[in-house]
């Protein structure tokens, strides 16, 4: 990757986001990258409601060293918004690292043919969850067939599930689980592509038509935003409009944001920065999440310092169809030397920050 690469999402056929073609990637289920030592489901919940986690998006960044011929951050956020603190993580999001050697268990060496879609590899003991596609260590009761993480996706799965599973008398004839999208838990699956920042006025420009939205839609989306205190639209605001809500702010109404704004324009659909031992480009002054940045704490495999390696941008907020979720920027820290995972791990966890914008007393995020 170069020294700053974008990515922007866009419309896949689903066969080219299954693992064996190593996709980056938003929503869908996650497209497991190390298929032996899944993250265990306690990993995946959170710490402050106890729900499952929804997988978010996956980044392949491999390394140029053996053992990350192939690479993976995963991440997953909890889908109930008062969990969520501004400016602070809490454990509401995980981030996960995985990689692999060129030669490994699961992927073949040879690439396929150009044009043509690698199949999906599934784990070869391991059993996903039928609803979210994490590790399924629950069995229907009933059939004894289908895997689940826990009892909260077998209840949203039971109304599609019941009918194949009703009669006993049929159990033996099941073979999987019907494929189908939970929306409460699935997000709206996309190819993240991935473009050097040279190439991505070009690419803005190709797709304007795409994207664009008029002044009156945009007012609308403003009123939104001011209601709702959502981040997600700012790059969908006019100028005159974004000067006149936010020069009263002092969070808004500075050099860090001004310096954000300038950057969203030169590629406003912009979901990912990817800057590997860089520093993230921050919504805002970075006064109310110091202490955080003070203390990333090192890698918990071998000790080195973690580095910022890229944030998730709050346009990606525009595909995921949840109002509960917002944030400014989410960026992501790893181990610099992407060390080995010991036997038996097939995933640890990095670390995020959370920056948000607040705009009043009540600590509303914009």
């Amino acid at each position: 990757m170069s020294d700053i690469d974008l990515g922007f999402a866009e419309e896949c056929e689903p066969e080219w986001l299954t693992n064996a073609n190593f996709p980056s990637k938003i929503g869908g289920k996650p497209a497991w990258l190390h298929l032996g030592d899944l993250p265990k489901t306690e990993t995946l919940r959170c710490q402050k409601c106890g729900k499952p986690k929804s997988f978010l998006c996956q980044v392949y960044a491999p390394f140029e060293d053996d053992h990350n011929f192939h690479r993976t951050i995963f991440l997953f956020v909890c889908r109930t918004e008062s969990c969520y603190v501004a400016n602070d993580n809490d454990q509401c999001i995980t981030a996960l690292r995985s990689q692999l050697p060129m030669r490994n268990s699961f992927y073949s060496e040879i690439p396929p043919d150009d044009g043509v879609a690698a199949p999906e590899v599934l784990p070869p003991t391991t059993k996903l969850c039928a609803t979210c596609g994490c590790l399924g260590t629950q069995l229907c009761s009933r059939c004894r067939k289908i895997n689940y993480c826990g009892p909260e996706h077998q209840r949203l799965h039971w109304k599609y599930h019941k009918l194949q599973c009703s009669a006993e008398k049929n159990a033996e004839g099941i073979k999987s689980a019907p494929e189908v999208t939970i929306k409460e838990v699935i997000f709206p699956e996309l190819e993240i592509c991935m473009n050097p920042d040279d190439e991505s006025v070009a690419d803005v420009d190709e797709n304007s038509s795409k994207v664009e939205v008029n002044e009156e839609e945009q007012l609308q989306e403003l009123d939104k935003l001011i209601s709702l205190g959502k981040a997600g639209q700012f790059q969908n605001l006019p100028e005159s409009e974004l000067e006149k809500y936010t020069s009263g702010c002092e969070e808004v109404d500075d050099k860090d944001f001004r310096k954000f704004r300038k950057e969203c324009a030169k590629a406003p659909r912009q979901v990912i920065r990817y800057m590997r031992k860089g520093a993230p480009l921050w919504i805002a002054n970075t006064d109310k999440i110091k202490q955080t940045l003070d203390n990333i704490p090192p890698c918990s495999i071998c000790g080195s310092p973690r580095e910022y390696e890229f944030q998730i941008m709050p346009q990606m907020l525009n595909y995921l169809a949840d109002s509960n979720l917002d944030w400014g920027v989410l960026a992501v820290y790893t181990c610099p030397k992407s060390c080995p995972l010991p036997e038996g791990k097939g995933y640890t966890e990095e670390f995020v920050i959370k920056q948000d914008i607040v705009v009043d007393s009540d600590k509303k995020n914009l």
